[in-house]
């Protein structure tokens, strides 16, 4: 009888370690293989330099005459924009992982993959880093080929830059999914924008207009950023001692965020929420509107606030529309109405004159004066572009898309005009 029971016991045995085994294999396969920057090289690498080609633009700043295009991950082109029939671009600032910047008083404050910098740019053709906050940003990814896992990240070796299609040869566990990486803070409604009043003015400083797909905002002596999950309130009243005062929990999937006065409207794949920011420092949740999953941009004109939804991509749903909000009770915002469109992405206001990036069916330009018939008062349509998201300013409209820059003149709604273009090199 123990001869029995010793031979069951050693059979159960062998199968617990044939079991064990068989779920560690050697597996050979194709796989996206980091490419890092250390942390010293990516804190040492902002500097200025000569002008690039524009090749993979991103958001775009306007400052003094001067337009910021950003370079999807690399860092921001500077035109000359004094005559926007004839822009410049006069140079180019290096900053690794760049998406969003904005800017105060000639200090320009950017992300940098995980960490925000702020670069003085009082002498445009000679800019200095000036401040450096570490680690107060998600670690982010750039894109990769999804044909192809993800091969593991070593995240002490710095920062992933790229990837490359290499051959990798490693013991896995067969009961374990590949896991693919999440994309943190990175906004990709671009290979990822709000109008001509978007930007503040008080007393002496001096701030930029950003796009209503941006991510950094300045009121006073704070800057505001977002990213997919939380709002950081960021103090930046003294160069020498810039610091994170706060950082608020605000749901999940935040894209974009748009100032209007004391409050800011922020953008998230499932609504728009209010704060009241009176006093900057300690932004207050005042009231939300939801809708359905959609990626969401908005800009705002007395009491309306204007959102566009996009189907596809990372976004979640399948309606494409324009939605027109009634905030005149902040506390209370209701829709008035929604208006199909095709793939819309950023957007603009100017006196009631309303600019629709449109994705493939080009930039849209409507009066919209009457929100309830907004879709009866088209003014131009121009479809031979792939449009991403405007600033209009003083009659000109500054748009990125993803073949170029261009501008136009709408000082005259009866005959806007194509002033100038900077195509992309690829």
């Amino acid at each position: 009888m123990k001869n029995i029971f010793k031979s069951i016991f050693y059979l159960f045995i062998s199968a617990v370690l044939s079991s064990s085994c068989n779920d560690q294999i050697i597996e050979t396969y194709i796989a996206n293989v980091p490419i890092y920057i250390t942390y010293e090289e990516l804190r040492s690498s902002v500097q200025s330099e000569t002008t690039r080609n524009l090749e993979n633009p991103g958001k775009i700043y306007f400052y003094e005459n001067y337009l910021f295009v950003n370079e999807y991950l690399d860092g921001i082109h500077v035109i000359d924009n004094s005559d926007p029939s004839s822009p410049q671009n006069i140079a180019f600032i290096n900053i690794p992982g760049n998406v969003d910047i904005s800017i105060k008083d000639d200090i320009l404050y950017a992300d940098s993959y995980i960490d925000l910098v702020a670069i003085d740019i009082s002498d445009i053709t000679s800019i200095s880093e000036v401040n450096r906050l570490e680690d107060i940003f998600p670690y982010i990814l750039p894109p990769y080929d999804e044909n192809y896992r993800v091969d593991e990240i070593d995240y002490d070796k710095g920062v992933v830059v790229d990837w490359e299609l290499k051959k990798v040869t490693r013991e896995v566990d067969e009961r374990i999914y590949p896991v693919y990486p999440w994309y943190g803070g990175v906004d990709y409604m671009l290979s990822s924008y709000s109008n001509g009043t978007a930007g503040y003015s008080s007393g002496a400083s001096s701030f930029g207009i950003g796009g209503s797909m941006a991510r950094f905002t300045a009121k006073d002596n704070v800057l505001y950023t977002i990213d997919s999950y939380s709002l950081k309130v960021i103090d930046i009243a003294s160069l020498d001692n810039i610091y994170v005062t706060k950082t608020l929990n605000i749901g999940w999937n935040i894209e974009t965020l748009f100032p209007s006065g004391n409050h800011l409207f922020i953008g998230s794949q499932s609504g728009m929420l209010i704060y009241d920011i009176s006093n900057p420092y300690n932004p207050v949740y005042i009231s939300d509107y939801w809708h359905i999953t959609s990626c969401d941009p908005v800009v705002i004109e007395g009491d309306y606030a204007y959102v566009t939804l996009r189907s596809g991509n990372l976004c979640g749903e399948t309606s494409d529309q324009l939605d027109v909000i009634d905030i005149s009770d902040i506390k209370e915002p209701s829709l008035v109405r929604s208006y199909a469109m095709t793939e819309p992405y950023g957007l603009g206001i100017d006196n009631s004159v309303l600019f629709i990036c449109d994705g493939s069916a080009g930039l849209k330009i409507y009066d919209a004066s009457d929100v309830e018939q907004i879709d009866q008062n088209i003014i131009a349509t121009f479809s031979n572009i792939q449009a991403y998201d405007v600033i209009p300013v003083n009659g000109v409209l500054m748009l990125i898309g993803d073949d170029g820059l261009y501008q136009y003149d709408y000082s005259d709604l009866s005959d806007i005009k194509l002033l100038s273009s900077i195509s992309i090199t690829n």
